[in-house]
């Protein structure tokens, strides 16, 4: 079979489950939010079910990250998310308003192209699945291909499950020949209402030129704050284990500590306390040949990996139970490793005069990469909470708690949700933790209320 024999296959493939999930939406929008709720829960509690197994496979298939902390955020993505959902109202009549004369009506988009990334397969899959039905739509899922057979297992339990439960065959589809084309085609094709960009940055782009409406989250670079207010030790314990989650795959995890120079002998205290290394320069040149590569894009052999496998790849010697290696910098910039996204075990570490400094390298490191996205302050004064919340260029401010859980809504009042809204600073289309809500449109309901206007006309 000829190459371009596969291309068109996959790309055939693509135009079909678009097809077959346009025709099941155009049943699934009629049927009341109680039916669609009971849809969605067969559908998380298929996930919860098979979480482990699930997850097993996506470490083992994509070598990313660790099982357990894989099961943890598929449970975040059936049970947790579930119940924030459960009793919120996404189809038919939305509210009604006597005294303005005006009703709310949900009207779902129609079919939702997904593109899942490699790095959080499973969770990622579960997630949007469930969002795409509770809110009235359909989806087709287009899989990272190294982590094809995870995902698409993953979108088989979700979508067995809610054919269960009554949803018209063909809701749920995933590409099983991915390629470039095929998803540019899912992107392009004229029946898909709207796109959830999660993966790369040049994926992001190639969504929203798409010529369709799109979601897209580029990268993640968080920094995080650790003020002189602080307690430290909560603040130390907190970014490792955000940081060491999955091996630090999920975008909003942590890429940088700043501290003033008041401060750093005991937050240096109390990462090496926690397992951190701190690596000499000649050690963090070394290493830092293996986290770019020479197109300036983020090398896959580091991601969700631990540190002594990171140490072992760059030919470095480090202490036994390392959990995060740690490099001391002064500079940002596109070509400085250390200040871009980083998913795994590896932190910058910058040391500054003041305050005021402090709050200006964080923001710094943000424009640099990860504009829109997230950053987190440890810290008990309220007024620098403030002019920090204020300064950073982010959709997401998050204080005194682990970053990638945060960000996630898994430990904050944010949706829960693996698709985080950059805004317009970080080329999205919205800001938000992405729900339900983002993906049905709200028809007005209006009645005539001017009598003098008429009159004068």
């Amino acid at each position: 079979m000829t190459r371009e024999t596969v291309i068109n296959d996959s790309v055939q493939e693509a135009i079909d489950l678009i097809q077959q999930a346009k025709q099941a939406q155009l049943v699934l929008k009629t049927f009341s939010q109680e039916k669609i709720d009971a849809i969605v829960k067969s559908m998380a509690d298929a996930a919860l079910r098979e979480s482990i197994r699930l997850a097993t496979m996506a470490a083992e298939e994509t070598g990313f990250g660790n099982a357990a902390d894989k099961v943890v955020k598929n449970e975040f993505a059936s049970k947790q998310l579930l119940e924030h959902i459960k009793d919120q109202k996404t189809v038919g009549i939305l509210s009604t308003d006597p005294v303005t004369r005006t009703m709310d009506v949900a009207v779902p988009m129609g079919v939702l192209a997904a593109l899942v990334p490699s790095t959080n397969p499973t969770s990622t899959t579960i997630y949007k699945a469930i969002v795409a039905i509770k809110s009235g739509n359909g989806i087709v899922v287009s899989p990272h291909p190294t982590a094809l057979k995870s995902i698409t297992e993953t979108a088989k339990v979700v979508y067995e499950a809610a054919l269960a439960a009554g949803a018209p065959a063909g809701i749920i589809g995933c590409i099983s020949k991915p390629s470039l084309e095929a998803t540019q085609e899912l992107m392009k094709n004229h029946d898909t209402a709207l796109i959830l960009a999660t993966g790369g940055e040049a994926m992001v782009r190639a969504a929203y030129s798409s010529g369709n409406p799109a979601i897209g989250v580029g990268p993640g670079n968080s920094p995080a704050y650790i003020e002189k207010s602080a307690n430290v030790t909560k603040a130390v314990e907190k970014i490792f284990l955000s940081k060491t989650f999955d091996n630090g795959v999920i975008c909003a995890s942590e890429q940088s500590i700043v501290v003033e120079k008041s401060m750093e002998e005991r937050v240096r205290a109390e990462v090496v306390k926690n397992g951190g290394y701190f690596l000499t320069a000649e050690e963090s040149e070394k290493l830092g040949k293996f986290i770019l590569r020479e197109n300036g894009t983020m090398n896959p052999q580091i991601v969700g990996k631990t540190a002594q496998y990171v140490a072992d790849l760059a030919g470095l010697t480090i202490p036994e139970n390392t959990r995060i290696l740690l490099s001391e910098q002064n500079t940002v910039s596109k070509t400085n490793p250390y200040s871009r996204e980083k998913l795994t075990a590896i932190l910058a570490f910058y040391v500054e005069e003041d305050n005021q400094a402090a709050i200006n390298r964080c923001a710094e490191l943000l424009e640099n990469e990860g504009a829109g996205h997230t950053a987190s302050i440890h810290s008990n004064n309220q007024s620098v909470i403030q002019a920090f919340s204020l300064r950073m260029p982010v959709s997401r401010c998050l204080v005194n708690t682990p970053s990638a859980l945060g960000g996630i809504g898994a430990t904050t009042d944010l949706t829960p949700a693996l698709t985080l809204g950059c805004g317009a600073v970080g080329g999205s289309s919205v800001s938000d933790n992405v729900g339900p809500e983002h993906l049905f449109n709200v028809k007005k309901v209006v009645y005539h209320f001017n009598e003098e206007l008429e009159e004068v006309a």
